[in-house]
């Protein structure tokens, strides 16, 4: 898991370097590939799919901002996800049925990753309550369209679901270097019942803070959805992510957007 060190120093700075989940935790696995190559969909030669996402190169860390009614700790945005779309903006979704895992604290439990079932408690929450079919459905509909994570790239003997035990530690770890709330209260917003933003107040906000331009998703005038984009060098598993300005328009309208307070 990320240690006290290393996770304040990536708080405090800029997304300007590459997140080398290397660097951040140990897994019981490794994918032993190479991240010293070209990131996914900057490929010019034959492709290895375990060791390099594909045709999903283009990856999101999707979070909520959930006020109606509120999820998660008053002073951080939630997980929705990490979403492997293709590199001209397509994707596809549910590739494999037969590793559709459920029980997905037992799962992490057994692998020992119970300190990442604590923290997706906390911070990947489901707003109808029941944190177990999102977990189910982010795993079911984008961690088994990602290639690095295919059984067959894993190392011989590992466990049944390793795989997707790897797919949450990585999204947990990645979410960590990504505050939100935290950029945004640097540049003096935060969340207000009165005050409205306007799009290049938040966008420039959050580039200010990270050093890369997201795309915000409201619904109506309200704040309620960033994506992060990355690019990857290596596997899921333990690889870089490489972070990039979001190719993808935001939602929110120019002016007038809310971000209003959890209760």
């Amino acid at each position: 898991m990320l240690s006290t060190l290393v996770l304040s120093t990536l708080l405090g700075s800029a997304l300007a370097n590459s997140v080398d989940l290397n660097q951040l935790f140990t897994s019981d696995i490794s994918s032993n590939c190479s991240t010293s190559g070209a990131a996914s969909c900057y490929n010019t030669t034959a492709v290895d799919t375990c060791c390099t996402e594909y045709p999903g190169g283009l990856l999101l860390q999707t979070q909520f901002w959930d006020t109606d009614p509120s999820t998660g700790p008053s002073d951080s945005w939630t997980i929705h996800g990490l979403w492997p779309d293709n590199c001209d903006g397509t994707y596809v979704e549910n590739c494999d049925s037969s590793r559709d895992y459920t029980d997905i604290s037992s799962l992490l439990t057994d692998q020992g990753a119970s300190s990442t079932l604590s923290y997706m408690q906390t911070h990947w929450v489901n707003i109808n309550g029941d944190n177990e079919e999102l977990w189910e459905h982010e795993w079911a509909t984008h961690g088994t369209c990602m290639s690095t994570l295919e059984v067959a790239c894993l190392p011989s003997g590992s466990p049944k679901g390793a795989e997707a035990v790897a797919f949450y530690e990585t999204v947990v770890t990645l979410f960590k270097t990504l505050p939100t709330y935290t950029w945004l209260e640097q540049q003096g917003i935060t969340p207000s019942n009165d005050a409205t933003y306007s799009l290049d107040d938040l966008t420039s906000a959050l580039q200010t803070a990270s050093g890369y331009i997201p795309a915000l998703g409201c619904s109506g005038d309200t704040l309620d959805e960033i994506s992060w984009y990355f690019n990857l060098k290596g596997s899921i598993i333990d690889g870089t992510f490489v972070p990039i300005d979001s190719p993808e328009s935001s939602t929110c309208p120019k002016s007038g957007i809310s971000y209003p307070p959890k209760s």
